[in-house]
Protein backbone atom coordinates (compact mmCIF):
# COMPACT_ATOMS: atom_id res chain seq x y z
CA UNK A 1 0.00 0.00 0.00
CA UNK A 2 1.30 3.53 -1.18
CA UNK A 3 2.61 5.37 1.96
CA UNK A 4 0.24 8.41 1.33
CA UNK A 5 -2.42 6.50 1.58
CA UNK A 6 -1.79 4.31 4.08
CA UNK A 7 -3.28 4.89 7.34
CA UNK A 8 -1.37 6.03 11.02
CA UNK A 9 -1.86 4.54 14.10
CA UNK A 10 -0.16 5.28 17.56
CA UNK A 11 -0.64 2.87 20.48
CA UNK A 12 0.65 3.71 23.50
CA UNK A 13 1.88 1.25 25.95
CA UNK A 14 2.20 -1.05 22.66
CA UNK A 15 5.29 -3.26 23.21
CA UNK A 16 3.59 -5.70 25.12
CA UNK A 17 0.31 -7.69 26.34
CA UNK A 18 -3.04 -6.07 24.44
CA UNK A 19 -0.96 -3.11 23.05
CA UNK A 20 1.66 -5.39 20.90
CA UNK A 21 -1.78 -7.34 19.69
CA UNK A 22 -3.63 -4.29 18.74
CA UNK A 23 -0.38 -3.24 17.04
CA UNK A 24 0.22 -6.61 15.43
CA UNK A 25 -3.30 -6.37 14.22
CA UNK A 26 -3.43 -3.20 12.80
CA UNK A 27 -0.34 -3.81 10.97
CA UNK A 28 -1.63 -7.15 9.28
CA UNK A 29 -4.75 -4.52 8.14
CA UNK A 30 -2.29 -2.46 6.57
CA UNK A 31 -1.88 0.22 8.84
CA UNK A 32 1.13 2.29 9.74
CA UNK A 33 1.63 1.81 13.35
CA UNK A 34 3.95 4.11 15.61
CA UNK A 35 4.68 2.29 19.11
CA UNK A 36 4.68 4.40 22.11
CA UNK A 37 6.38 3.10 24.70
CA UNK A 38 8.02 4.01 27.51
CA UNK A 39 11.60 1.84 27.35
CA UNK A 40 13.07 2.48 24.10
CA UNK A 41 14.79 -0.95 24.42
CA UNK A 42 11.63 -2.89 24.45
CA UNK A 43 10.11 -0.55 21.93
CA UNK A 44 12.79 -1.20 19.35
CA UNK A 45 12.39 -5.05 20.00
CA UNK A 46 8.78 -5.05 19.79
CA UNK A 47 9.33 -2.98 16.50
CA UNK A 48 11.34 -5.49 15.17
CA UNK A 49 9.13 -8.50 16.04
CA UNK A 50 5.88 -6.76 14.18
CA UNK A 51 8.59 -5.21 10.88
CA UNK A 52 9.50 -9.24 11.09
CA UNK A 53 6.06 -10.49 10.28
CA UNK A 54 5.69 -7.89 7.72
CA UNK A 55 4.58 -4.78 9.65
CA UNK A 56 5.02 -1.01 8.98
CA UNK A 57 6.36 -0.11 12.88
CA UNK A 58 8.18 2.92 14.10
CA UNK A 59 9.25 3.41 17.76
CA UNK A 60 8.14 6.30 19.68
CA UNK A 61 9.49 6.82 23.38
CA UNK A 62 7.11 8.58 25.10
CA UNK A 63 5.77 8.39 28.95
CA UNK A 64 2.35 9.25 28.99
CA UNK A 65 2.82 10.38 32.49
CA UNK A 66 5.50 13.44 31.37
CA UNK A 67 4.43 16.23 29.56
CA UNK A 68 7.49 16.88 27.74
CA UNK A 69 7.78 13.95 26.49
CA UNK A 70 3.73 13.40 24.92
CA UNK A 71 4.83 16.80 23.40
CA UNK A 72 7.95 15.93 21.65
CA UNK A 73 6.29 12.53 20.48
CA UNK A 74 3.62 15.19 19.16
CA UNK A 75 6.53 16.93 17.54
CA UNK A 76 8.44 13.84 16.20
CA UNK A 77 5.29 12.61 14.76
CA UNK A 78 4.11 15.62 12.74
CA UNK A 79 7.69 15.73 11.40
CA UNK A 80 8.31 12.34 10.40
CA UNK A 81 4.35 11.46 9.28
CA UNK A 82 2.28 15.23 9.28
CA UNK A 83 -0.94 13.48 10.58
CA UNK A 84 -2.49 10.97 12.69
CA UNK A 85 -4.92 8.72 11.50
CA UNK A 86 -5.72 6.57 14.91
CA UNK A 87 -5.20 7.24 18.34
CA UNK A 88 -5.64 4.01 20.90
CA UNK A 89 -4.70 4.94 23.91
CA UNK A 90 -4.13 1.91 25.58
CA UNK A 91 -1.57 2.70 28.39
CA UNK A 92 -2.39 1.94 31.77
CA UNK A 93 -1.79 0.96 35.24
CA UNK A 94 -3.13 -2.04 37.80
CA UNK A 95 -1.26 -1.12 41.27
CA UNK A 96 -2.11 -3.44 44.03
CA UNK A 97 -4.90 -2.61 46.09
CA UNK A 98 -7.04 -3.60 49.19
CA UNK A 99 -10.88 -2.65 49.87
CA UNK A 100 -11.97 0.13 48.83
CA UNK A 101 -12.09 1.42 52.21
CA UNK A 102 -8.61 1.07 52.78
CA UNK A 103 -7.26 2.42 49.49
CA UNK A 104 -5.14 5.66 50.29
CA UNK A 105 -5.48 9.17 48.10
CA UNK A 106 -1.77 8.64 47.00
CA UNK A 107 -2.15 4.90 45.77
CA UNK A 108 -5.77 6.47 43.76
CA UNK A 109 -3.41 9.21 42.36
CA UNK A 110 -0.66 6.98 41.14
CA UNK A 111 -3.11 5.19 39.29
CA UNK A 112 -4.73 8.18 38.03
CA UNK A 113 -1.37 9.74 36.31
CA UNK A 114 -1.30 6.99 34.08
CA UNK A 115 -4.96 5.84 33.34
CA UNK A 116 -6.87 9.16 33.17
CA UNK A 117 -4.18 12.59 33.41
CA UNK A 118 -1.91 10.36 30.72
CA UNK A 119 -5.53 9.73 28.49
CA UNK A 120 -5.62 13.44 28.60
CA UNK A 121 -1.93 14.21 27.92
CA UNK A 122 -1.84 12.31 25.33
CA UNK A 123 -5.14 13.19 23.55
CA UNK A 124 -4.60 16.53 23.59
CA UNK A 125 -1.04 16.64 22.11
CA UNK A 126 -2.47 14.35 19.54
CA UNK A 127 -5.76 16.46 18.32
CA UNK A 128 -4.07 18.70 15.93
CA UNK A 129 -2.42 15.89 14.25
CA UNK A 130 -5.92 13.99 14.16
CA UNK A 131 -7.60 16.90 13.00
CA UNK A 132 -5.54 16.59 9.68
CA UNK A 133 -6.80 13.32 9.29
CA UNK A 134 -9.72 12.28 6.83
CA UNK A 135 -11.22 10.80 9.42
CA UNK A 136 -9.38 10.56 12.87
CA UNK A 137 -10.14 7.66 15.24
CA UNK A 138 -9.38 7.52 18.93
CA UNK A 139 -9.90 4.59 20.91
CA UNK A 140 -9.87 4.25 25.05
CA UNK A 141 -8.78 1.05 26.34
CA UNK A 142 -11.18 0.70 29.32
CA UNK A 143 -13.23 -2.24 31.50
CA UNK A 144 -16.32 -3.64 32.06
CA UNK A 145 -15.26 -2.22 35.62
CA UNK A 146 -15.95 0.32 34.79
CA UNK A 147 -19.46 0.18 34.53
CA UNK A 148 -21.89 1.20 37.17
CA UNK A 149 -24.44 -0.64 35.78
CA UNK A 150 -23.05 -3.92 35.90
CA UNK A 151 -21.96 -3.06 39.68
CA UNK A 152 -24.95 -2.82 41.02
CA UNK A 153 -26.35 -5.71 39.15
CA UNK A 154 -25.76 -8.91 41.95
CA UNK A 155 -25.27 -11.27 39.13
CA UNK A 156 -22.05 -9.39 37.53
CA UNK A 157 -19.25 -12.40 36.79
CA UNK A 158 -16.35 -9.64 37.91
CA UNK A 159 -18.60 -8.26 40.65
CA UNK A 160 -15.92 -9.00 43.65
CA UNK A 161 -13.27 -6.94 41.96
CA UNK A 162 -13.35 -4.04 43.99
CA UNK A 163 -10.43 -1.93 43.12
CA UNK A 164 -10.72 1.58 43.71
CA UNK A 165 -8.15 3.42 41.74
CA UNK A 166 -8.54 1.03 38.74
CA UNK A 167 -12.41 0.85 38.39
CA UNK A 168 -13.08 4.84 39.10
CA UNK A 169 -10.54 5.55 36.06
CA UNK A 170 -11.58 3.59 34.23
CA UNK A 171 -15.25 4.94 34.88
CA UNK A 172 -13.46 8.42 34.69
CA UNK A 173 -11.92 7.45 31.26
CA UNK A 174 -15.79 6.54 29.90
CA UNK A 175 -16.83 9.91 30.85
CA UNK A 176 -13.78 11.43 28.91
CA UNK A 177 -14.86 9.62 25.69
CA UNK A 178 -18.67 10.68 26.05
CA UNK A 179 -17.28 14.43 26.01
CA UNK A 180 -14.67 14.06 23.33
CA UNK A 181 -16.94 12.21 21.02
CA UNK A 182 -19.02 15.04 21.40
CA UNK A 183 -17.09 17.67 20.93
CA UNK A 184 -14.57 16.20 17.73
CA UNK A 185 -18.05 15.18 15.92
CA UNK A 186 -17.63 18.33 13.96
CA UNK A 187 -14.07 17.69 13.03
CA UNK A 188 -15.53 13.64 11.43
CA UNK A 189 -13.58 12.28 14.75
CA UNK A 190 -14.64 9.16 16.02
CA UNK A 191 -13.99 8.32 19.86
CA UNK A 192 -15.44 5.05 21.15
CA UNK A 193 -13.87 3.03 24.66
CA UNK A 194 -13.56 -0.40 24.55
CA UNK A 195 -13.67 -2.99 27.21
CA UNK A 196 -10.78 -5.75 26.15
CA UNK A 197 -11.98 -8.34 28.32
CA UNK A 198 -10.25 -10.26 31.36
CA UNK A 199 -7.33 -11.38 29.29
CA UNK A 200 -3.79 -13.10 30.51
CA UNK A 201 -1.43 -10.19 30.31
CA UNK A 202 1.90 -9.21 32.73
CA UNK A 203 -0.48 -6.52 34.62
CA UNK A 204 -2.53 -9.45 35.78
CA UNK A 205 -0.14 -11.88 36.23
CA UNK A 206 -1.75 -13.97 33.23
CA UNK A 207 -4.00 -15.07 35.47
CA UNK A 208 -6.96 -15.27 32.76
CA UNK A 209 -7.70 -18.18 29.94
CA UNK A 210 -8.52 -15.22 27.43
CA UNK A 211 -5.31 -14.51 24.93
CA UNK A 212 -4.24 -11.07 24.47
CA UNK A 213 -4.71 -11.02 20.84
CA UNK A 214 -8.98 -11.88 21.68
CA UNK A 215 -8.33 -8.63 23.25
CA UNK A 216 -7.24 -6.60 20.69
CA UNK A 217 -9.95 -7.16 18.23
CA UNK A 218 -12.50 -4.73 19.35
CA UNK A 219 -9.99 -1.89 19.97
CA UNK A 220 -9.05 -2.80 16.24
CA UNK A 221 -12.30 -2.91 15.06
CA UNK A 222 -12.80 0.41 16.47
CA UNK A 223 -10.12 1.98 15.18
CA UNK A 224 -11.01 0.93 11.78
CA UNK A 225 -14.39 2.25 11.91
CA UNK A 226 -16.30 3.17 8.55
CA UNK A 227 -17.65 7.04 8.45
CA UNK A 228 -20.89 5.27 9.47
CA UNK A 229 -19.98 3.94 12.75
CA UNK A 230 -20.74 4.94 15.83
CA UNK A 231 -19.54 7.42 18.09
CA UNK A 232 -19.37 7.88 21.83
CA UNK A 233 -19.73 4.53 22.98
CA UNK A 234 -18.50 1.90 24.70
CA UNK A 235 -17.75 -1.85 23.43
CA UNK A 236 -16.60 -4.99 24.29
CA UNK A 237 -17.13 -8.57 21.86
CA UNK A 238 -20.68 -8.77 22.44
CA UNK A 239 -21.46 -5.34 21.85
CA UNK A 240 -22.43 -2.45 23.84
CA UNK A 241 -21.79 -2.56 27.45
CA UNK A 242 -23.75 -0.11 29.60
CA UNK A 243 -22.08 2.92 31.74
Amino acid sequence: MNDDVKKIALVTGGNQGIGFEICRQLGQAGVRVLVGVRNAGRGSEAVRLLNAEGGDAACIPMDVTDALQVSAAAENIARSCGRLDILINNAGVLLPESRPGESGAELVRQVYETNVFGVVRVTQAMLPLLRKSAGGRIVNLSSSLASLRLHGDPSFELGSFLMLGYNSSKTAVNALTVMWAKDLAEDGIKVNAADPGYCATAMNGYASSRFAAEGAREPVRLALLPDDGPSGGFFGDKGPIPW
